[in-house]
């Protein structure tokens, strides 16, 4: 090799792995360091309404539902959500209601759409069913301890706080392909949302929890604003701080369930993910590659032809991550999920690189095409057939 090619191969390699290094200590360090609380509210706390949009009897739908009716917040109401008469997630709300008939349990069937986003069509729907001024949305597999709709609250006693949200682990169902999920909400995407907090960004939402006050909802053009964005959650953050409003990202982290049965279903919701994030911060997505700590600095020791500088970062790199996945998870940390940690990180890493592939997504039974400003639309069969016939993608 020329000792040009060779030298800019080497500077490469060791800045890779430094890169790779520097995150993943930076990343244990954000796990590690406390959320400031954002305080509890006093006794006065103000009624909410939370908002779940449902679709089909997911597993644990039951449980994650229950934990919301089991708030210790004084006064609240929860209005569930279904676009159809026949969804099997309707038996699961009448059981709850059976259960505790002294809560405030709705649920709004319709089918009316409005734009693309099923989800948003189904928020907007429900909000004629709305008691209150406060307004929680959190998803259907979301779990949560009973001090959550009090913690979460809380800020918005502040009027500069546009929307509350908080960061989730994963809840993995019994199997390979749930862990490796579980793993990469708990060890890759909420380390980024803590790094990026910790530099002092709030450009987030999240849809396991959102909570805003209903003017400022409406403010903005409500549900309706967001009813054709892939990312809805991200856009209402984002269009609460157009207006001048703060992001607060809560102290409260919550469970949300992984129920990957498969490769197939992991590698659909992965990409989506990724694609989704590519659509709404496309720098910040092309430049997230260094965030797959272990093959990145494995792939810069390879360019720098094993230098010792760069094995040396790729072993310091290796042991932060193993210090992040023990910091996260402290309660079902095993052996053999240390072992899995190259296989999730180079698995994300191949998933980072498959997302600029093409900007296809598929949502539970429909496929997608999503624009660069994060709009979607569904395809029509033919669109979908037209694809796997020409194998542009299947």
């Amino acid at each position: 090799m020329p000792p040009v090619i060779e030298s800019w191969s080497v500077g490469c390699g060791t800045g890779l792995a430094a890169l790779a290094m520097g995150y993943s200590i930076a990343a244990w360090l954000a796990v590690h360091r406390r959320i400031r609380p954002t305080g509890r509210a006093p006794a006065d706390s103000p009624p909410v309404t939370v908002l779940k949009p449902l679709c089909g009897a997911e597993h644990a739908l039951y449980d994650c539902l229950r934990s919301f009716c089991e708030q210790d917040h004084p006064r609240f109401q929860i209005v569930f959500g279904v676009a159809e008469s026949d969804d099997p997630a309707i038996a699961v709300v009448r059981r709850l209601q059976r259960e505790f008939p002294s809560r405030d349990l709705a649920i709004a069937i319709d089918s009316t759409q409005h734009g693309s986003s099923p989800k948003v069509s189904n928020l907007i729907n429900m909000m004629a069913l709305v008691r209150y001024d406060h307004l929680v949305i959190s998803d259907s597999d979301v779990r949560v301890a009973r001090d959550y709709l009090t913690k979460v609250v809380a800020p918005l006693r502040d009027p500069d706080v546009g929307i509350v949200t908080c960061c989730y682990r994963g809840w993995a169902r019994a199997g390979l392909w749930s862990l490796l999920g579980a793993m990469f909400i708990t060890e890759w995407f909420t380390p980024s949302v803590r790094v990026a907090a910790m530099a002092g960004s709030r450009s987030f939402a999240f849809g396991a929890t959102i909570a805003i006050r209903r003017h400022v909802l409406a403010s903005i053009g409500g549900f309706m604003a967001i009813a054709n964005q892939l990312a809805d959650d991200y856009r209402l953050g984002e269009l609460t701080r157009r207006i001048g409003l703060r992001t607060v990202l809560s102290d409260v982290v919550v469970e949300t369930y992984v129920d990957e049965s498969n490769l197939g279903e992991l590698l659909r919701h992965e990409l989506r993910w990724l694609r989704t994030i590519r659509a709404v911060r496309p720098v910040g997505h092309a430049l997230c590659f260094i965030t797959f700590g272990i093959p990145v600095a494995a792939l810069g020791s390879l360019l720098a032809a094993g230098a010792l500088r760069a094995l040396a970062m790729l072993a310091i790199t290796a042991v932060a991550r193993a210090m992040l996945h023990s910091t996260l998870r402290k309660r079902d940390s095993a052996l053999a999920h240390l072992l899995l940690l190259p296989l999730r990180d180079t698995l994300s890493f191949a998933l980072w690189g498959w997302s600029f592939a093409t900007r296809r997504v598929r949502w539970r039974d429909h496929h997608f095409q999503v624009t660069r400003n994060g709009a979607f639309r569904r395809e029509s069969r033919v669109e979908t057939f037209e694809v796997i016939r020409d194998g542009t993608h299947r």
